[in-house]
């Protein structure tokens, strides 16, 4: 065990720079290589991120949140007679699958800050 893995490593930023893209460690450089392929190392401070896996967990933050954006517009379009059926099917649709593709990667990003914030174990 080395020094540096005694430090500290505060969360709630690590995340944060996940969400945004960013190296949880150091900030200064891209997390993802891809739509969710994660770079193997940080091109800023060295960081290798090809064993830390999120698996399940972004997917499951996804569909909680867009579930909870949408579930009410669906209660609207169903409860109000003036919007036409066919509006709910087509808006609908779009607009889970937009939001899906749109929060997915920065809920990966912040998986991926809060694995390695805590030292969770890896692959």
């Amino acid at each position: 065990m080395t020094q540096s893995d005694n430090v500290k490593k505060p969360k709630r930023q690590s995340m944060w720079r996940g969400v945004k893209g960013q190296c949880p460690r150091c900030g200064e450089a891209k997390l993802f290589r891809a739509y969710l392929k994660p770079v193997a190392e940080c091109s800023y401070c060295g960081q290798d991120w090809e064993n830390i896996r999120a698996d399940d967990g972004p997917a499951w933050l996804t569909i909680l949140i867009v579930g909870h954006m949408v579930g009410p517009l669906i209660v609207y379009f169903v409860m109000n007679d003036a919007i036409p059926i066919w509006v709910t099917f087509v808006l609908i649709p779009v607009l889970v699958a937009g939001l899906s593709l749109l929060i997915l990667p920065r809920c990966k990003g912040a998986f991926m800050g809060l694995i390695w914030a805590t030292g969770a174990p890896t692959s």
